[in-house]
């Protein structure tokens, strides 16, 4: 099988709803990861012919050879890896063979497997950031939008399940506006901070010395130019910092998308129905159901990232110049968080976009409790005429009869004889009862 036909060696999202078809799919893929391969060795030997490493010759020879990435059969790169660990030492071969026997010898010089294999991850992830970070742009941008539209549009706030105290869905918008906000920090600061890998056997650069280079300590910078990654500091190969950082933005994206689509999972329940997806999925069995399916996709990523990240993470624990096994247990998490984290941002967009808010429900639900979820609003009403223990009594047992005699919170408290002329005049009212959550919202929203 050519490179034309690898979707399904690289998966093609049969049990990944969440990213199949969206970029970050075609950004990871066995075709994607074989041109980064090829990438990385072409850019080696243009760097080292920057150098006078190399002739200008074999440079683009080698170039034109990468170029085509046809000319290479997948699976059977696939197969031969298992032979040295990875799929460098057979691609090597065939493009060696690809180059020509004049200019063959310019190929990988002075490089090992690593190398080639971290430059292309860092190059894939480089490549597969940027779909990720457009899609966080356009939910950032519906989210504020939905923040503006519904800055004072009152709804229930709940904690521990329970309705607590009035809040707002502009609030709550402007609340998950800041973690994707948060999350596009991230991903831009780690996307632009990752680094070509160079070092040689064992993070010296001593091959390149070897053949005669007085500044074998440029080439790294200037591979570094000709892929458009960071030059590194030093050789990383036991140094995983970039990985380990990558592994930390793509689970803080995927959690932080989370958090709208558990929000709108709970706020789209039948029985709540303050919003929906603007266009929910259907049921095999249930010909009435519109499931919001985006949120759900979101939800499922955000469950299995930390536990992808969590491998990448146990890779810094890694032994001598160069590690048996650390570096190659991250390559097929570090592509499923890649493929998660950008299928949830496709999906968080088309989420926010489309999401509908119903105010009418969310007044309905406001009367649920009978005006008891303005309670801390009358505590603060009357705390300075009864003082604090004397006020909190007094509610507790008028909000006890409340839900015991189904009565109305704010006919009670004008019954109480010791509240007789008391100003309660919007106590029991939730539009009275948001607090600062307009200022705030406009706050939020001040974040570019």
């Amino acid at each position: 099988m050519t490179s034309s036909a690898s979707g399904a060696a690289s998966g093609t999202g049969l049990l990944g709803p969440g990213w199949a078809g969206s970029p970050a799919a075609a950004a990871t893929g066995d075709d994607a990861f074989l041109r980064a391969l090829l990438d990385a060795e072409a850019a080696l030997t243009r760097a080292q012919a920057a150098l006078g490493l190399a002739p200008a010759e074999a440079a683009a020879a080698v170039t034109r050879a990468a170029d085509d990435t046809g000319g290479f059969d997948i699976t059977s790169l696939a197969e031969r890896a298992r032979g040295g660990g990875n799929p460098v030492i057979p691609l090597v071969a065939d493009l060696t063979r690809a180059v020509g026997e004049e200019h063959g010898p310019y190929v990988h010089r002075g490089a090992t497997s690593q190398d080639i294999m971290d430059t292309a991850m860092m190059l894939v992830a480089h490549r597969a950031l940027h779909p990720v970070l457009d899609d966080l742009g356009r939910t950032q941008r519906a989210l504020a939008r939905l923040a503006v539209e519904h800055r004072d549009t009152v709804l229930p706030g709940r904690t521990l399940t329970q309705h607590a105290v009035p809040t707002t869905f502009g609030l709550k918008a402007a609340g998950w506006r800041s973690l994707v906000l948060d999350a596009r920090d991230r991903v831009a600061a780690v996307r632009d901070a990752l680094p070509a890998q160079l070092g040689g056997a064992a993070g010296t650069l001593g091959a390149f010395t070897v053949f005669g280079a007085r500044n074998a300590t440029d080439l790294p910078a200037a591979y570094a130019r000709e892929l458009g990654l960071r030059a590194p500091a030093l050789p990383w190969h036991t140094l995983r910092t970039p990985v380990a950082d990558l592994a930390g933005c793509l689970a803080f994206t995927a959690g932080a998308l989370g958090k709208p689509a558990a929000d709108v999972l709970t706020l789209s329940r039948t029985e709540i129905a303050e919003v929906s997806e603007g266009s929910g999925g259907g049921s095999s069995a249930m010909p009435h159901k519109a499931n919001p399916v985006r949120a759900t996709l979101v939800a499922a990523a955000a469950r299995r990232a930390p536990q992808l990240a969590a491998t990448l993470y146990g890779s810094l624990a890694a032994e001598d110049e160069r590690p048996a096994g650390a570096w190659h247990a991250e390559w097929e998490p570090l592509r499923d968080l890649l493929r998660l984290t950008g299928g949830a941002a496709r999906d968080a967009a088309e989420l926010a976009e489309g999401l509908r808010v119903h105010p009418e429900a969310m007044r309905r639900n406001l009367g649920l409790t009978r005006g008891l979820i303005t309670s801390e609003q009358s505590a603060t009403r009357l705390t300075p005429v009864l003082g604090r223990a004397r006020a909190r009594d007094l509610l507790a047992r008028l909000a006890r009869r409340a839900r015991e005699e189904h009565r109305d919170f704010g006919e009670l408290l004008a019954e109480e004889p010791e509240l007789t002329g008391v100003d309660l005049s919007g106590a029991t009212d939730p539009e009275e009862a948001v607090g600062a959550a307009g200022v705030l919202t406009d706050r939020a929203l001040e974040r570019a």
